[in-house]
């Protein structure tokens, strides 16, 4: 079950797309939409990351930082991003710390993945509002005018 709105969301350190240490902490004073995704490259994480990539302008335009986070690694993140001209950070979360931080971790088959959740936090690093379950290709659209942006 993911975390409940008013839990002070964890901090955590991560490699993004590039291989640049990434904390939580990093974007205090910010509001954060951390997203969890399964799989780079699949139909609907493709969806969702485009949603995300065609609003993206408008997120940066009202301050708010986007985190894309699954258990794929840097090089995974590097073809998915550069596929599909992704302008913000994906993290990898390989050894699923952030994911079991956040309480999304799933398995099935013995595949180890994020589950599909989104939170968003505010500037003191509050979860202010909890998304589990997700139409992919509004997904980005819809955070937007349920924040107020």
């Amino acid at each position: 079950m993911a975390l409940l709105v008013g839990t002070t969301a964890p901090n955590f350190v991560a490699r993004d797309t590039n291989g640049n240490a990434i904390s939580l902490s990093d974007f205090r004073g910010k509001t954060v939409v951390l997203y969890f995704y399964p799989k780079d490259d699949t139909p609907g994480c493709t969806k969702e990351a485009c949603s995300f990539r065609d609003s993206y302008a408008e997120y940066q335009g009202k301050d708010v930082v986007v985190l894309g986070v699954s258990r794929d690694d840097e090089s995974s993140h590097q073809a998915f991003t550069s596929k599909f001209n992704l302008p913000f950070p994906l993290l990898a979360d390989v050894d699923g710390v952030i994911t079991n931080a956040y309480d999304v971790a799933a398995e099935k088959n013995g595949f180890h993945y994020s589950q599909r959740v989104t939170y968003v936090i505010d500037g003191e690093g509050k979860i202010v509002q909890v998304y589990d379950s997700i139409n992919t290709e509004t997904h980005a659209a819809d955070i937007l005018a349920a924040i107020g942006m």
